[in-house]
């Protein structure tokens, strides 16, 4: 077998657009022959594949899977709804999610040719999105959630819980794919952000005319209604709103979560 060097695939990359594992392939495949790989390139429909890449892929399927005491969130992106529920692009995504469910996060690399196979075959700009794994210590708890919508998962959830139970995790899924928090508690909300929306209300305050000694005070009320979007603990409980998340945690806690919606 020829000797191929980074150089070569480099080469062969800039010439055809394609991935690097794809132009390393197309060389081994013909004894580091460049022309004839550029030919193999084009049979194989990846120069047509790579030309793909640039174009959006805003659609695509999310789903999540548990084994044992791990669970995995996976994202699977497409250009277009019909693709994103056909049979093969699903299956793909839940095999993958299933590998990382099992082994851990680097199990996605070995499905990179699976991935370039299902793009040429759908014809569409087909890539990994967001990939999550948790593995609960002991004495601790993970609840899973899935939205399904027209044959395709659309909104997944996954939350690790310590002192208390499945189910009390599963409820707390659920909350967090209907308001879709981007942070578990407001010490999590970056200061800037914090900061920057402080600074936004006050000028909002005072063009209402609001007297200089109440700003403060009408600023910091504010601010709680702007945790209670950004916050999951600080939110009202979707399934009674008289408490907040955190209350109706009661002595659990949640140590993490994660969420992939599409479109998000």
């Amino acid at each position: 077998m020829a000797d191929i060097s980074a150089k070569d695939v480099q080469a062969l990359r800039k010439a055809t657009g394609v991935g690097m594992m794809d132009a390393k392939r197309a060389l081994v495949e013909n004894d580091g022959d460049f022309d004839k790989a550029v030919v193999w390139l084009r049979e194989k429909g990846l120069s047509k594949a790579a030309e793909r890449s640039d174009r959006a892929n805003e659609q695509g399927a999310v789903t999540v899977v548990q084994d044992g005491a791990a669970a995995a969130i996976v994202e699977l992106n497409c250009e277009t709804d019909f693709v994103a529920k056909s049979e093969q692009f699903t299956n793909l995504l839940d095999e993958i999610a299933s590998a990382v469910a099992g082994e851990g996060e680097p199990a996605t690399t070995r499905f990179q040719d699976a991935i370039d196979d299902l793009r040429i075959t759908l014809k569409e700009n087909i890539a990994l999105g967001r990939v999550n794994r948790f593995e609960a210590p002991a004495g601790s708890v993970i609840g899973t959630y899935l939205h399904v919508q027209s044959g395709r998962g659309v909104n997944a959830v996954m939350v690790e819980l310590q002192g208390g139970d499945v189910t009390l995790a599963k409820e707390i899924c659920q909350h967090i794919a209907f308001t879709k928090p981007p942070y578990l508690s407001r010490d999590d909300v970056p200061a800037e952000r914090v900061a920057e929306e402080r600074q936004v209300q006050e000028a909002i305050t005072r063009n209402e005319g609001k007297p200089e000694a109440a700003v403060p005070k009408i600023v910091e009320g504010r601010l709680n209604g702007f945790f209670k979007d950004q916050a999951l603990l600080e939110q009202d409980y979707v399934r009674d709103t008289k408490m907040s998340v955190r209350q109706a945690l009661g002595d659990a806690t949640i140590t993490r979560f994660a969420q992939a919606a599409i479109g998000a």
